[in-house]
């Protein structure tokens, strides 16, 4: 099996087609076909299969895919460790960065780039269940995650950064804006920002605590900035990071409703594979994420 092989194949599955992946890779139909021939024989069992929306993965091809995309970005990590140890300074660091976790950005870019100015920076913005399975396939080099569940996924490390509280929120002059128990917005629309079929999460985690069912009217979003709107703009109610309240973009528009029940809180941290070890870049962002974390924690305190 040749690395030539392996690009092809990624390229024919992340395209839908030979045609589109002969494009991509500058080489001709032919001899993408005769690549992809030569790795199903080798491996001795069928990758792609054509269909009418173009060509797909078999089960064996997707299990194969997984690892050929994880092999490749091995690939390019190791260039990129290559090129820093030889005085080179133009790599690259993408990592996934929860909601909770957007004060800490900025500053830790500053310090990364200070550091490295020539690297390349992509930043996803997520939540964690999403995030994580982009770290495990080295989508990501890391992620800025909220640990949830206990019990961490063997494939994966967590260092913890900071921990932070949820609050009850609505916009300004909500007409409920003066209730102080969860029992007294039950009946209200929330919005929550857990996948549905996802629970222990922080809303269903504060009603659990107060003793109180699910709330019956509840829009499951996956988006902050749409999370945010709803809020800003209709009578529902959800929790959000305390600290959340403070960014300019939420406090002109969001407040906290200070209800007397428990609220959840959790702790923000770098989640990363367990092996390999995270490349000089990525290294360093995670230095610069944590040294920007203390800073805002100092600040806080």
């Amino acid at each position: 099996m040749r690395l030539r092989q392996i690009e092809d194949f990624v390229a024919v599955v992340e395209s839908g087609s030979i045609r589109a992946a002969a494009r991509k890779l500058g080489l001709s139909q032919p001899a993408i076909t005769k690549s992809m021939r030569r790795l199903e024989v080798e491996l001795k069992s069928q990758l792609l299969q054509r269909t009418p929306r173009g060509v797909v993965p078999t089960p064996s091809g997707r299990a194969f895919f997984a690892r050929a995309r994880a092999a490749q970005a091995e690939l390019r990590k190791a260039e990129e460790e290559v090129s820093q140890i030889g005085g080179g300074g133009a790599g690259s660091v993408a990592f996934g960065v929860v909601p909770a976790a957007i004060p800490v950005v900025p500053q830790a870019v500053v310090r990364f780039r200070q550091q490295f100015p020539r690297a390349r920076l992509r930043i996803l913005e997520g939540y964690t269940h999403t995030l994580l399975p982009l770290v495990r396939d080295e989508t990501l080099d890391m992620a800025l995650g909220v640990r949830f569940d206990p019990n961490l996924d063997p494939a994966l490390t967590f260092r913890p950064l900071f921990r932070f509280e949820y609050a009850v929120v609505a916009r300004k002059g909500h007409p409920l804006r003066s209730a102080r128990s969860l029992a007294e917005l039950a009946d209200s629309g929330w919005i929550s920002l857990t996948p549905s079929g996802s629970p222990g999460g922080p809303l269903d985690r504060a009603f659990s605590s107060a003793g109180l069912p699910e709330p019956h009217q509840m829009v499951r979003c996956e988006s902050h900035n749409i999370a945010v709107a709803m809020l800003a703009k209709t009578d529902m109610v959800g929790i959000m990071s305390r600290r959340m309240l403070s960014d300019p973009l939420t406090r002109d528009f969001i407040h906290e409703i200070a209800v007397g029940d428990a609220m959840p809180s959790y702790t923000v941290g770098i989640f990363a594979r367990a092996d390999p070890p995270l490349t000089p870049f990525a290294a360093a962002m995670a230095k610069a994420a944590t040294a920007a974390a203390r800073e805002l924690a100092s600040r806080a305190s």
